[in-house]
């Protein structure tokens, strides 16, 4: 019998794997996408999931998100959840997009810093 730990890190694995084929659609077809990340904080998997869309600018961001290339990465993030079996409306609660200059600008580069800060800001 798989234990639930064991099947948790399976899942994240192959979450992995989805969201680093979302990046590398987004990075070909969303003018100034740079990466993503995803984290899960302190609460279990995939109830505190949170996946990050990271552009290189603000404005480029910003674009993005007037642009309609929102619903992409939505559509990216709603595949990967679902390839591991995560209802799909938690893509909802778990996205978020920020900006490398953004990032520069609040934490010095600090991605670690502003995770956590994303995270109690938008909880």
């Amino acid at each position: 019998m798989v234990s639930i730990r064991r099947k948790l890190k399976q899942m994240e694995n192959q979450l992995i794997a989805s969201l680093t084929e979302a990046c590398e659609t987004a990075e070909s077809e969303i003018p100034g996408f740079s990466w993503l990340t995803h984290d899960n904080g302190n609460e279990e998997f995939p109830t505190g999931l949170r996946v990050t869309w990271i552009f290189d600018t603000e404005a480029a961001r910003e674009r993005a998100l007037t642009n309609g290339d929102d619903e992409r990465m939505r559509t990216l993030t709603r595949a990967a959840l679902d390839g591991i079996g995560v209802d799909a409306r938690l893509v909802t609660s778990c996205l978020q997009f920020d900006s490398e200059e953004a990032c520069r600008k609040a934490q010095d580069g600090d991605w670690v810093a502003r995770l956590a800060q994303l995270r109690r800001t938008h909880h």
